[in-house]
């Protein structure tokens, strides 16, 4: 069983001297057993060092770490029945595929003929097989993720810990291997953790997303749940590409003022949720030109992505960002924009907290 539980989790760099910095704010989550969960957030939220704590690799400053059932706070990372796989491979240059992926294995002293078992499995999944006998330097970016993969599959481990793997190789490599992943996941179904700063990993990837920001975690759900219904601000600004659009304003009824220098007065197509300061946020997919909508835009620049467009501009003073097909005839620098949006696509946050309302 490879169910994972952190209990208010925490870390700090240099406890109980003046230099203490606390990095990690008491995280909880449930990761059930054969789940893929995605832990997402911008350098620097704690993401990669709340993965090395599960791993053993940081010592935890507060709670409980559980894994399979058992508390693993004092454990070796070799006792915790984990495999991880790193974001720079990692792998011995003078050894060859089939050595890199069966050292660990050799080290355990399991027998040849299981070492060799394991080791051409993981070969096939992986489309390894015809590479065995090559050094790292005679692969591709590609390749060497899948054996550095392939050394983590030979082990059979409870759990899979993934750091930002994919980082090193480029866009198309990176698509290929993601697939690659999400099969391997679905063949094996061993309960894994993966960390990225690329929220289209997280979305593509993971059955859960967890989204951290400053040591804490914002939000917990499905890709839909994380998308559709961001928790806070910043989930809504950094989950989607483009984000969210967010713009600051008072709310009376039906009515929504954006401030600035150049005030505007939105008429709403449902009232809002209550009265005085409010974040009204709106994804650029959801919002359509129509002349008789009920905002306006004035339009600064837009952007040619083959299928689509990204027209650039803004509603009174706040900036704003609209999605549109890349058949369409584009809008011109200044061109005014009547824009419609339906009451289900709307959504509103606390001005101070950020939170959801």
């Amino acid at each position: 069983m490879g169910a994972i539980t952190l209990r208010n989790v925490e870390k700090t760099y240099a406890p109980g001297t003046k230099a203490a910095v606390k990095v990690i704010h008491g995280v909880n989550a449930e990761i059930a057993n054969g789940e893929f969960v995605v832990i997402v957030g911008p350098s620097g939220c704690g993401k990669s060092t709340l993965l090395r704590m599960v791993a053993g690799l940081e010592e935890i400053t507060g709670g409980e770490i559980d894994i399979g059932g058992r508390v693993v706070n004092q454990l070796e990372p070799s006792e915790r029945d984990i495999a991880m796989v790193f974001q720079n491979y990692a792998l011995y240059p003078h050894m060859s595929v089939y050595d890199n992926m069966a050292y660990g294995l050799k080290i355990k002293k399991v027998p040849k003929s299981e070492i060799d078992t394991r080791v051409a499995k993981a070969a096939q999944i992986l489309q390894l097989s015809q590479l065995l006998d090559r050094k790292p330097r005679q692969l591709s970016g590609g390749q060497r993720q899948r054996v550095a993969m392939g050394r983590a599959i030979v082990r059979q481990p409870a759990v899979f810990l993934f750091d930002e793997p994919l980082s090193n190789l480029d866009a198309k490599l990176r698509a290929q291997t993601r697939l690659e992943i999400q099969k391997l996941h679905g063949e094996l179904g061993i309960t894994s953790l993966f960390v990225t700063h690329d929220q289209v990993e997280a979305m593509t990837l993971g059955q859960r997303l967890m989204v951290m920001n400053g040591g804490r975690i914002e939000q917990i759900g499905t890709p839909e749940d994380v998308y559709g219904r961001p928790a806070t601000t910043f989930v809504a600004g950094f989950i989607g590409s483009p984000p969210m659009n967010l713009i600051q304003g008072e709310a009376d009824g039906s009515r929504f003022t954006v401030g600035g220098p150049k005030p505007e007065t939105l008429q709403l197509p449902q009232s809002a949720p209550r009265r005085g300061p409010l974040m009204l946020g709106a994804r650029p997919e959801h919002v359509e030109i129509d002349p008789q909508g009920l905002w306006s835009m004035t339009v600064d620049v837009q952007e040619m992505l083959g299928a689509e467009r990204l027209v650039y501009g803004r509603i009174g003073s706040e900036p704003f960002t609209l999605r549109i097909d890349g058949t369409m005839a584009p809008p011109k620098s200044g061109d005014v924009l009547r824009l419609a949006v339906s009451p289900e696509h709307v959504h509103w946050f606390d001005a101070q907290s950020g939170a959801r309302v």
